[in-house]
């Protein structure tokens, strides 16, 4: 955890909270099912028991992490003050040198999906974009090497896809 911050929106929140009372359900079965393979004899042979042996012991680790980390985060709900600047939260419409647009969304480190464009605010390319206004030009390092962008829109309302 060392290095993320703690910001995470309200609906990145809520959807830690609900994946750790899903994996505390979940683990209630694993163990009875785990108890039945045990009862079956020969633990070494047996692949339900091992199976479930690792299955739990991933579920206690994701659990663990999630009863440490909820209590540390700090839920971003507003909108702030200055909404033509990117802070946390904002969803950045971009334009590359060949004149593509993409829109990413910056959200806490717990909830970054690629999928959908949303990259965690520790990610090189949020840190570039905080605080910047349209027609602002960022330069970032990407794998494929150096790019630079140009902020066309920033929102704080998801937008229309």
């Amino acid at each position: 955890m060392a290095g993320k911050s703690p910001y995470i929106t309200r609906e990145g929140y809520e959807s830690l909270r609900q994946e750790e009372a899903d994996l505390w359900k979940k683990r209630r079965r694993v163990v009875k099912i785990l108890a039945a393979a045990a009862a079956e004899g020969d633990r070494s042979e047996n692949a339900e028991y091992i199976y479930r042996k690792k299955q739990l012991r991933e579920m206690d680790r994701r659990i663990r992490y999630l009863q440490k980390r909820l209590p540390e985060l700090k839920v971003v709900d507003n909108a702030p003050a200055r909404e033509h600047k990117v802070f946390f939260g904002a969803w950045v419409t971009l334009e590359d040198a060949e004149g593509e647009e993409m829109t990413y969304r910056i959200v806490g480190a717990d909830e970054f999906h690629p999928k959908k464009n949303w990259i965690s605010v520790d990610s090189p390319m949020a840190r570039a974009l905080l605080g910047k206004s349209p027609d602002d030009e960022v330069r970032v390092q990407t794998p494929t090497g150096m790019k630079q962008l140009l902020v066309l829109e920033i929102s704080y309302i998801e937008p229309d896809r």
